[in-house]
């Protein structure tokens, strides 16, 4: 194995993976509606959302909806289809990007809301859009160690006051093209939420077994996608080059433990069709076998592989070999296999 940057799994299974759909539906065409004004003095067409990134529609919270109630219904959920009772997870993490403050953690919220026992260990992981796959690591280390027995791992995502935000801001006066292709991103991001249950594999017969994964990093490029609730600002072409360098260092390393060059499913983190595209076309992995949900809830952020898993298990059948994989902006990469 190749030290720190690959890890393997004995016994651990994914036992479910839930997912919760934002109700409300904001089109790529509305969005355009809203920046008529700045587009035409920007002389840039409209449909750049759906032509550019393949990004249709994505979905926002109603009224009295938050992302962290939904991150709970979404574990509860996972917790019921699993047959796991709350007294009987040991770990709960939450990946989301989205915080209403910088302290307490989101997961106190949510171990609340599941009704977790006092033992369950509870904290944030904090990764841009890697988060939920990097959780559902550790959480396995933590099960192949017997530290614990069930883990929950959760993300709730709300796009709302971001999207609000770069809509306002793109608006004002003075806006420039530089200026608007640095905040596109922003407007392809969509809410939702999603939960995974963990646990031992040998106690569950029926789970879908995680064998392990790799990770990688390229931090140099920690600089070019940055966000806050104002918004997102990235160097789109530098992220894509950089992105795609590190796919394929990670995937072309991969090759000397693992075999992924036939995959039964890959499960990508969803972006946009820029970013499919590439990673197409640097691994040479089947078009066919990836499932997309970007075009219909735009780029949910960690929650988006758990959401497009769960879309995608009951077309799932036993054996079959599932890779989930994204890049998360700092930049890190991250490929973790399944066997359903």
């Amino acid at each position: 194995m190749n030290g720190n940057a690959t890890t393997t799994h004995r016994n651990v299974a994914l036992l479910s993976v839930a997912s919760l759909m934002a109700p409300l539906i904001t089109t790529s065409e509305e969005i355009d509606r809203r920046l008529k004004p700045v587009l035409t003095r920007l002389k840039l067409p409209t449909g750049l959302l759906q032509r550019v990134a393949g990004v249709y529609e994505r979905r926002n919270w109603g009224p009295n909806e938050t992302f962290d109630d939904a991150a709970v219904k979404a574990g509860e959920i996972a917790l019921r289809e699993a047959g796991i009772k709350p007294s009987d997870v040991g770990l709960l993490i939450n990946t989301s990007v989205t915080r209403k403050h910088l302290e307490p953690s989101v997961a106190v919220r949510i171990h609340h809301g599941l009704g977790l026992p006092s033992s369950a260990i509870n904290f944030d992981i904090a990764n841009a859009c890697l988060g939920f796959v990097n959780g559902m690591t550790l959480a396995a280390q933590l099960i192949d160690s017997g530290q614990i027995k069930y883990a929950v791992i959760i993300d709730g995502e709300d796009a709302d006051e971001i999207q609000s935000n770069t809509i306002e801001r793109l608006g004002r006066p003075g806006i420039k093209r530089k200026d608007f292709m640095s905040e596109f991103a922003s407007l392809t991001l969509g809410s939702g939420a999603a939960a995974a249950v963990l646990g031992p594999a040998d106690a569950h017969p029926g789970g879908h077994r995680i064998l392990g994964g790799v990770t990688r990093a390229a931090t140099q490029f920690n600089d070019l996608c940055v966000g806050s609730v104002d918004g997102m600002f990235t160097d789109a072409k530098a992220l894509l080059r950089g992105g795609m360098e590190l796919v394929v260092s990670a995937w072309t390393e991969a090759k000397r433990d693992w075999s992924w060059s036939n995959m039964d499913r890959y499960i990508l983190h969803q972006v946009s069709s820029v970013h499919t595209n590439a990673i197409i076309k640097a691994t040479g992995m089947d078009k066919t076998k990836i499932p997309l949900t970007f075009p219909t809830l735009g780029n949910v952020g960690p929650a988006s592989i758990p959401i497009t898993l769960a879309q995608e298990a009951s077309t799932l059948k036993s054996g079959n070999r599932v890779l989930l994989m994204g890049v998360g902006s700092g930049l890190n990469t991250a490929m973790m296999e399944l066997v359903w």
